[in-house]
């Protein structure tokens, strides 16, 4: 038989358990580390963050099940991300004008609105740059412009000479409209003759 050496076998095994304690006592502090660390990135709460501490200590690998179980889901830093990408599409929505009598969303270029036929801008009458309907003067060229009335809101009030055109002074528009009507009446009314007078060839 093999002679055992108890002395040699006590020393390692008292090795053996020093290490493992020293693993086990390194892993303990490393949970409550974590843990402390974990809250502080999700709560401002000083108190919170201690008694998450205090409970990993005394209950260790079930007192940090319980705390990821109870943590807050977002972290200081996520839930700032979130709050500024919120604030930047509430920001892009309010910028994007909307119809006035639909409420559907319009482009800042467009004259009038697709869906019901709102008239939205009008056109300068000398650089042709889109303008508020109760301005009477354009910023772009200081030109004056015609006054806008109401009831020409939607695209059927509103004749075609208006649309996708320059905006034409109405007194203008209706002098030279009025024109060609004139020779026109001159020249369709009737012929008179005069009794005594004959036609000859």
């Amino acid at each position: 038989m093999l002679g055992i050496n108890f002395g040699d076998a006590t020393g390692i095994l008292t090795a053996l358990a020093v290490y493992g304690g020293m693993v086990l006592v390194a892993f303990w502090f490393a949970m409550i580390v974590w843990a402390y660390r974990d809250m502080r990135a999700r709560s401002r709460d000083v108190l919170a963050q201690l008694l998450v501490a205090i409970m990993v200590a005394v209950l260790t690998i079930p007192g940090l099940l319980i705390y990821i179980l109870l943590r807050p889901r977002e972290t200081l830093s996520e839930a700032y991300e979130r709050s500024l990408e919120e604030e930047a599409l509430l920001q892009e929505i309010e910028e994007k004008p909307t119809c006035p009598g639909c409420g559907q969303r319009v482009q800042d270029n467009w004259q009038a609105c697709p869906n019901c036929h709102t008239r939205l801008k009008k056109p300068c009458i000398a650089c042709g740059k889109m303008l508020e309907l109760s301005w009477n003067l354009c910023p772009y060229c200081a030109s004056g412009q015609v006054t806008y009335k109401p009831e020409q809101s939607t695209l059927g009030h509103v004749r075609p000479a208006q649309i996708g055109e320059q905006w034409i002074n109405p007194a203008v528009r209706q002098s030279t409209s009025q024109a060609p009507r004139r020779t026109q009446q001159q020249t369709e009314s009737p012929l008179e003759f005069v009794e005594g007078d004959d036609y000859q060839t």
